[in-house]
């Protein structure tokens, strides 16, 4: 029995007349979400970045070459507000990771590039964080994986179309 079954039976036992199923799901994605995102950090953390600096850096760097992005870019990529995406390219300036660019098409504004430090540090981390990735879900057979990827994708699929509808 796992923590969040022994605290579905309790709720049984004090409450019978609800349904507790959904907080066992959640309560149990919810654990998973603060376990998984403990290992990646200490991944990351070897590499002194953090999920926040990691995401915009790994944006960049997946945006293929000359591996620049407007703001606005990275803001639709990693889903944040525009002044905490400010914060996180102001700080990732100071570290020498990336750098903003003259947008050659449009004077007005800038691009936010990967520094040659930038590329290399988010290569090396993206390598260590996809090995430990294969790591947090060895536990799982394939078929199992399979199964729980396809049941995840739906269920976020329903989210995300409510959210664009």
């Amino acid at each position: 029995m796992d923590h969040v079954a022994r605290i579905l039976a309790q709720w049984n036992a004090e409450r019978p007349d609800l349904d507790v199923k959904p907080m066992g799901l959640l309560g149990r994605l919810g654990r998973l979400q603060s376990y998984l995102m403990r290992e990646i950090d200490g991944v990351l953390v070897t590499h002194g970045l953090n999920r926040a600096n990691f995401d915009v850096l790994a944006t960049l760097r997946r945006a293929g070459k000359p591996h620049r992005l407007s703001p606005g870019d990275l803001l639709a990529a990693t889903m944040v507000t525009s002044g905490t995406m400010t914060n996180r390219i102001d700080q990732l300036q100071k570290q020498g990771l990336v750098e903003r660019i003259s947008n050659p098409h449009d004077g007005r504004s800038v691009l936010i590039g990967l520094t040659a430090q930038g590329l290399a540090i988010v290569d090396r981390a993206v390598t260590d964080h996809v090995a430990n990735q294969h790591r947090l879900t060895s536990m799982l057979s394939e078929e199992d994986f399979k199964m729980l990827d396809a049941l995840l994708a739906r269920y976020l699929a329903a989210f995300e179309n409510q959210i664009e509808n």
